[in-house]
Formats: C-alpha cells, sequence, structure tokens
C-alpha cells in the first residue's frame, strides 16, 4: 500500500464518484480504477462495490477509511514538518561547550542564530573539554565547542580563534604588581590547577616539559571554577585559559599575563563530517565562524 493508492481510495470513497474522484485527483477514470484495483490486490480483498450506478464501501473499506484518513494526516504532517525543517522554520540543535565558553562567548552566537532562525530550539550542554569531543563522537550532539583535540580521528575541527593562556593569583599576592609573570616564578607558590585526565593540564605540563620545569602541584580539583575560587580565597596561584578572565575576576581575583613559556591553544567547533550534520546544524556552524572568526 503507498500513499498514491490511499489518496485514491480516499477521494473515491468521500466522493462515491470515479468521475469526481478522477477530477481531484488529475487521473483518468481507468487510471484511478486500476490505482484501486491494485490497492485492493494488495490488500487481499475488495474495499468497493461498484454497480453501474452506485458505489458503497464493503465493511473491510468501511474499516480501511478512517485508518486512511489518519495515515493521510500523518503523510502530510509529515511532509510539511519536514519542508519546515529544511527552510529552517522549525527543529532543534543541541550543542555540548566547555562551560568557560558556554558562559563567556556562546551567548552572542546563539543571539545572532535566534534572530535569524527564531523557530528553531538550541539547547547547551555545558560539559569538560574532554566530554565534548566524545559527545560528538557518539552521535550524542551534532555540534561541539571546545580546545583543539589531539587526535580528531574522523571528526572534523573548525578553528575560531586562538585562546592564550593567563596566571591568575589572589588579591595582595607578592606577584600581583607584575602585569607579566613567568612561569618560573609563579611556582615558588602553590600551585593549582585541574585533575587528570584532563586536557587543560596536559596541556600546561606538556608545554613545560619541553622547556624543562617541572610541574608540581599543591591542589587539583575538577572543575576551573573550583580551581578560581580555591585562589582567590588565597589557597595558590593557577594559569587557566583566557575564557575564564571574567569568571576569575568576578571571584575576586587578579589576572596576569604567563611567559617562559606562553601557552596557546586553539578554540573550535568539533562535528562529524559537514555533509552529514542537518540543517539547522550546518547553519549554526556558519554562525559561530562568522561570529568569532
Amino acid at each position: 500500500m503507498n500513499i498514491k493508492q490511499v489518496r485514491a481510495f480516499l477521494a473515491v470513497a468521500q466522493s462515491m464518484s470515479f468521475a469526481s474522484a478522477a477530477t481531484q485527483l488529475h487521473l483518468s477514470q481507468p487510471a484511478l480504477s486500476l490505482s484501486i484495483k491494485s490497492l485492493e490486490e494488495d490488500l487481499g480483498g475488495k474495499l468497493l462495490t461498484r454497480t453501474t450506478r452506485h458505489i458503497s464501501l464493503t465493511p473491510e473499506g468501511q474499516a480501511l477509511l478512517p485508518i486512511a484518513r489518519r495515515l493521510l494526516a500523518q503523510w502530510e504532517n509529515a511532509e510539511d514538518e519536514m519542508k519546515q525543517r529544511f527552510a529552517l522554520q522549525l527543529g532543534k540543535i543541541t550543542i555540548a561547550s566547555m562551560p568557560s565558553f558556554a558562559a563567556s562567548l556562546l551567548p552572542k552566537a546563539i543571539q545572532n542564530y535566534h534572530a535569524s532562525y527564531p523557530n528553531v530550539q538550541v539547547a547547551i550542554n555545558d560539559v569538560l573539554s574532554d566530554v565534548v569531543v566524545e559527545m560528538v563522537r557518539n552521535n550524542q550532539v551534532e555540534l561541539g565547542i571546545s580546545f583543539e583535540p589531539s587526535n580528531l580521528v574522523d571528526l572534523s575541527f573548525y578553528p575560531l580563534y586562538e585562546d592564550r593562556f593567563i596566571a591568575i593569583v589572589p588579591q595582595n599576592h607578592p606577584l600581583e604588581k607584575h602585569d607579566t609573570i613567568s612561569w618560573r616564578a609563579l611556582l615558588e607558590y602553590d600551585f593549582i590547577t585541574l585533575q587528570r585526565p584532563s586536557s587543560v593540564r596536559a596541556k600546561i605540563e606538556n608545554s613545560l616539559n619541553k622547556v624543562g620545569i617541572e610541574l608540581n602541584v599543591a591542589f587539583d580539583a575538577h572543575q576551573l571554577t573550583t580551581v578560581g575560587r580555591m585562589v582567590s580565597e588565597g589557597m595558590g596561584v593557577a594559569v587557566v585559559p583566557e575564557l575564564c578572565r571574567q569568571q576569575a575576576i568576578e571571584q575576586g581575583s587578579l589576572c596576569r599575563n604567563i611567559t617562559e613559556p606562553s601557552i596557546q591553544w586553539r578554540v573550535g567547533v568539533i562535528c562529524q563530517p559537514r555533509s552529514s550534520l542537518s540543517v539547522a546544524a550546518a547553519s549554526m556552524l556558519d554562525t559561530l565562524i562568522h561570529t568569532y572568526s
């Protein structure tokens, strides 16, 4: 049974006239009769009784009528919904983003997107940068925003900008008078960072190893928000992505440049190959690139 047969059956059943039904469907009467006959053969029995003057539904035809109406309505609704999705008049996308980006820069892109496509819903999962990659890889979300992974494998990465890591120190700290702090000077004090296996911690450790500096950690935490709070409470110092600058300032810490070495890391959008993205997700990708690149 196909949708053309359902339309033919409904047209005849509702008008009780092959001539009227054929006109409505823009078919010849022989073509309409053939469609009804094919439907009856597919289902295994007569749906209509027909004489030279009268057409009526068989009991089976009467049983099919409400089903056919429901099927046609569902088909038309599905067709309409898909047209709206392709025209970005309907839909929903979910983005996984590291919390520091979600809380600082992402709202601007979402505003731009919503201004163009107000009927597309946008959901944000703010998760650790390492989790972002896994959510994209496992098809839990279409788009992820994170630092550039070391191993993309089958994923695509679209860079947005380069983040420069900064030092944060508590108020009234001996280093507060310096605009720029070297790593060796900073590590004279208790150092706070993220717990392993964190890509941010790994980036810091790898950068220091290259210049022969050993990282001794006094305290570690699971979230950068917690690291920032521990610094503001005077427990030590830290180095965090510049994405966290506003958050650190709001928590009461001081932000300074860090050198010898300086650490940069590209932030961008991670996704499956563009050809596999929904229209809504592809448009959001374009919006993100246009907003931040």
